[in-house]
């Protein structure tokens, strides 16, 4: 079970990487380059049970360049993220699934 657990962290840090870097390129590119920046806020809703689940996840899309998360709601475990383009969910939270094998 701990090594389980291990493994998915070890996949998720270096999923969280690639991720930043792919972000850093897209915002270097779309936002600052070619000027396509329209900002939005989104609600997010997450599988994650647990609060600190909710946490990493919420800390981890505003590491990614291009997304911060503005608010988080345990209860109903909705995060409000804001992303300096419209994206689709499964874009934002890429690492969701990693972080619930992970910690859950």
């Amino acid at each position: 079970m701990f090594l389980t657990r291990l493994g998915y962290g070890i996949i998720y840090f270096f999923d969280l990487i690639y991720e930043i870097i792919k972000s850093t390129i897209a915002v270097a590119w779309g936002g600052v380059i070619k000027g396509d920046i329209d900002p939005v806020v989104m609600d997010i809703e997450t599988v994650l049970e647990r609060p600190v689940s909710q946490t990493i996840l919420a800390n981890s899309i505003s590491l990614t360049p291009g997304t911060l998360s503005v608010d988080l709601d345990s209860e109903n475990r909705i995060i409000k993220v804001a992303t300096i383009s419209p994206r689709e969910k499964e874009d934002i939270i890429p690492f969701e699934p990693y972080i619930k094998k992970m910690m859950e």
